[in-house]
């Protein structure tokens, strides 16, 4: 049987009840921003996000001379109800900071009078304001531009290990395996004649992955390091949305920017991490993780979308997610990861 829609999701991390979420405004918008003390001047843009509510404002500048006078841009993020706690997103604005003051081209959020940087609405909706910086994607990239990625990714460790995450998430194969894959079951996502299959390969992904990542250091990363999230600006990368921060081993991050299996990926990997290696010692063992992490990628993404499936923009950016075929997909792609984490 193809499985049913999911169910709204009982779990802590996502699914919370989102009716004010889905009824933001630009009233809303507009004067939740000015508590951060700017001004606007009422222009608001809608910008792409799947997980949280993020809005593009325009400000009204503040300098003393009216011929200089320019407005400038500044993102409102809206964060989803129920899935990170106050401390959790305080940790992903502490991560922030440390970087801006270490010099990486972070975009750490704005404070307000009083030095915060989270806000709550009266619906209790969490929201933050950032600097608008503008970048671009790349498409593919050239040795030297991979050889910026691998310093960059060094850096930030660097700053990253200097002090712990407090309360997000650890990755392991509980948070990001089994808990996933408790909640596929019970949601009813999977389909019936092939949820027992689906079962057995990520218990079995998570069994022979567990000793792994227990081995593995364990320090604040980005958790979310793909392509998407890396931008260049006047020729310089950096990234963007730390909303997945999580303590994990640095392969997470360093993988995800080079995600291919070919012999031109590893190639890329090989450079990339040549350059992290000049500012930062790496651990080769860790590149043993990359087929676990891959899978349990998969995992944590199938789960994430069924948790979110009661959001208006899930069935339309994902059609195919309750069809079998695409369960099917999934599990031929988990069986290939097991495959290759025992070769």
């Amino acid at each position: 049987m193809p499985p049913s829609a999911p169910a709204a999701s009982a779990f802590a991390w996502g699914g919370a009840e989102t009716k004010f979420f889905f009824a933001l405004t630009p009233e809303h918008i507009l004067r939740a921003a000015e508590t951060f003390g700017v001004r606007c001047t009422g222009r608001c843009l809608t910008l792409n996000s799947m997980e949280n509510r993020v809005f593009e404002v325009e400000v009204e500048g503040v300098d003393d001379d009216p011929a200089d006078w320019s407005p400038t841009r500044h993102v409102i993020k809206f964060y989803r109800p129920g899935r990170w706690t106050r401390r959790q997103i305080l940790d992903e604005h502490r991560l922030l900071f440390d970087l801006d003051e270490a010099g990486l081209a972070a975009v750490a959020p704005a404070r307000d009078a009083d030095g915060e940087s989270l806000r709550v609405m009266d619906s209790g909706i969490f929201y933050a304001l950032f600097p608008r910086v503008a970048g671009r994607n790349a498409d593919e990239f050239s040795d030297g531009q991979l050889q910026q990625i691998g310093r960059l990714l060094a850096r930030l460790h660097n700053v990253a290990d200097s002090q712990p995450h407090t309360s997000r998430l650890a990755l392991t194969v509980k948070t990001y395996g089994l808990d996933n894959l408790e909640y596929l079951y019970d949601s009813g996502a999977l389909p019936d004649d092939l949820a027992d299959d689906y079962a057995d390969v990520v218990e079995d992904i998570c069994a022979w992955t567990a000793p792994l990542l227990a081995a593995a250091h364990r320090q604040r990363i980005h958790g979310d390091c793909h392509l998407g999230n890396l931008l260049w600006r006047a020729d310089l990368p950096f990234l963007v949305d730390f909303d997945d921060t999580v303590s994990g081993p640095c392969v997470q991050d360093i993988w995800l920017l080079a995600p291919g299996r070919d012999k031109d990926a590893e190639r890329q990997r090989e450079i990339l991490l040549a350059a992290y290696e000049s500012l930062r010692a790496f651990d080769r063992a860790e590149l043993a993780l990359t087929e676990p992490l891959r899978a349990l990628r998969y995992v944590h993404f199938s789960a994430w979308t069924a948790k979110r499936w009661q959001d208006p923009a899930f069935p339309k950016a994902f059609p195919h997610f309750t069809d079998r075929n695409y369960w099917r997909d999934q599990l031929f792609d988990l069986r290939e990861c097991y495959e290759l984490m025992r070769r």
